[in-house]
């Protein structure tokens, strides 16, 4: 089994046993009111998540790239596919925690299986115009392209491993 199936499995796991054992336990005394889906969507380090200041972040990087990279104009059509696939995905909603606690396990594992599959078929998407992108480019430009896009893949600092964000 791939390890990237079998992580997958064992989340989906823990997630189902985790909401068996909340409704096996009764609380001894009344817990106070639940925060709701819209007041627990908060980003790194508890602060709130903003869409409009992820794709602000990420125009700015595109843009400080694109400097970088010192894009041709013969470059341009390709630049723009590719930034305009680098751009937040507007589905990119947080799931709805209270309505996936409401959801039997099996109806939970679909549901977690689906945005699954369409977080991949985002990056999927993205690869691919990055490859596109990254094939119109001089050697120097690809040079500085692998520099500065490392830290996607959390190499830069130490930190060792694809989407880690906490050392």
């Amino acid at each position: 089994m791939k390890p990237q199936v079998r992580k997958h499995l064992l989340t989906c796991a823990l997630l189902a046993s985790l909401g068996i054992a909340a409704q096996a336990q009764t609380p001894a005394t009344p817990a106070a009111p639940a925060a709701s889906s819209a007041e627990r969507q908060h980003g790194h380090h508890g602060k709130k998540f903003d869409p409009a200041k992820r794709t602000e972040m990420v125009n700015k990087r595109l843009a400080d790239l694109k400097q970088k990279l010192k894009v041709g104009p013969n470059q341009e059509t390709a630049w723009t596919s590719f930034s305009t696939a680098m751009q937040p995905s507007a589905q990119r909603a947080r799931p709805d925690r209270d309505a996936i606690a409401r959801m039997s396990t099996p109806d939970r594992i679909d549901h977690l299986r689906a945005l699954r599959d369409q977080r991949n078929a985002e990056m999927d998407r993205r690869a691919e115009a990055t490859k596109s992108f990254y094939g119109q480019l001089s050697a120097e430009q690809k040079k500085t392209f692998d520099d500065e896009t490392v830290r996607m893949f959390g190499h830069r600092h130490g930190r060792g491993g694809m989407g880690r964000h906490h050392g």
